[in-house]
């Protein structure tokens, strides 16, 4: 049986071969975020991109990022190979709502906590549940999981029913970003972006969401500052959790 990592390079270089041959452009989808305006609509043709396996930009709360069902293998590996990420890195996943992390990980922390965390810029870190792809994440027990301040994106998710599988719309290793343009190499390789416009100016935007492990009763661990950290250090200590 072949492993994750000899499947990904495997798929790797066949995506690749049929993406430099057709160099096809996706289609590229004006949103207006922080509005309702289309966006239903807007919300379920991405879904429905994700639905037939496809992978697509997305704007967030924090930079733009790019999307596939992390619940199935073969779309997993394709971001992957797009990215060009190592497969020892794991990638987070974003529900539409709180009551979606208890089935996908274990949160054993208040839930007036998560409330005061989501949605908003933060990855939080648990042990992952049975019910994930057991294909994503695997050389971990933890999952990191988002529900960004973005309505789009958690619209996208609740019509998907499942996780999306989320990271960052580039090439790893390189700048995060904070328009389509900077990221405008990916394009050919995408399914569907959609334009939300400019997220931010500068490098501190760019710090991406912040990453907590709470896997360990009772203690917080900060992975990654990002652009939420301050914030959110307060609002664990406030539910006097030790930091570890």
């Amino acid at each position: 049986m072949r492993t994750w990592k000899e499947l990904g390079v495997r798929l790797y270089s066949t995506f690749f071969q049929i993406k430099s041959t057709s160099r096809v452009m996706p289609r590229i989808i004006p949103i207006k975020l922080g509005t309702v305006q289309n966006g239903f609509c807007v919300a379920q043709s991405a879904a429905d991109a994700l639905k037939a396996g496809g992978v697509i930009a997305v704007p967030t709360d924090t930079i733009y990022g790019i999307a596939t069902l992390a619940q199935r293998s073969t779309s997993v590996e394709k971001l992957y190979a797009i990215k060009k990420r190592n497969y020892e890195k794991p990638i987070a996943i974003c529900v539409h709502e709180i009551s979606e992390i208890h089935r996908w990980a274990n949160a054993h922390v208040p839930e007036l906590l998560l409330q005061r965390l989501f949605p908003g810029a933060v990855t939080a870190l648990f042990q992952r549940s049975k019910d994930l792809n057991p294909d994503l994440n695997n050389s971990t027990s933890l999952v990191g999981i988002r529900i960004p301040n973005c309505h789009f994106i958690r619209q996208v998710a609740r019509y998907c029913g499942e996780p999306l599988a989320l990271t960052s719309a580039n090439v790893s290793s390189l700048s995060s970003t904070l328009s389509i343009h900077e990221f405008q190499e990916l394009w050919p390789l995408l399914d569907v972006v959609f334009d939300g416009g400019e997220l931010g100016s500068g490098d501190a935007e760019r710090t991406g969401s912040t990453v907590v492990d709470l896997s360990v009763p009772g203690c917080y661990r900060i992975i990654r500052p990002g652009c939420a950290c301050m914030e959110t250090k307060k609002i664990l200590e406030e539910f006097h959790l030790e930091e570890l």
